[in-house]
């Protein structure tokens, strides 16, 4: 894991590609990670299958599943 400041990444951008080739560099702006420079593989290796959060959480349609919500009123007591 490589550490550029933001000044140094703007001067020479090529040297950061490259670094980031061997893996994620940090960019940091005013001393602080600001930005991570990935290759579009790293990226996409670390993203997984690029499902969506609403595709991961899907099931399929015919499965069923009781349900039987509790009575609320029931939980409420009397004023």
């Amino acid at each position: 894991m490589q550490t550029i400041s933001s000044r140094d990444f703007n001067r020479d951008v090529s040297a950061a590609k490259r670094a980031a080739g061997d893996g994620p560099v940090f960019i940091t702006d005013r001393g602080e990670p600001a930005f991570v420079l990935l290759t579009v593989q790293e990226y996409r290796r670390r993203e997984g299958s690029g499902a969506s959060l609403v595709t991961r959480l899907s099931m399929p349609d015919d499965i069923e599943i009781e349900f039987e919500p509790a009575d609320l009123h029931a939980q409420i007591p009397e004023l």
